[in-house]
């Protein structure tokens, strides 16, 4: 069986990157080379942004 794929873009995984300040970890050792908090962080602002989009389609 495959690997799921990941419900984040790319485009939008560079972008929380770069707005959380990890960006240039990223580039220099991928995604496996930032650490859990960032991680976290990440998919905490995702959240927040999906709500945020959410609440305007109201």
């Amino acid at each position: 069986m495959g690997r799921r794929k990941g419900i984040m873009s790319e485009e939008m995984k560079m972008e929380l990157a770069k707005e959380l300040g990890f960006y240039d970890v990223v580039q220099k050792d991928g995604w496996g080379g930032i650490r859990a908090r960032d991680a976290g962080n990440m998919v905490k602002r995702a959240i927040e942004i999906a709500q945020e989009q959410l609440q305007k389609r109201q």
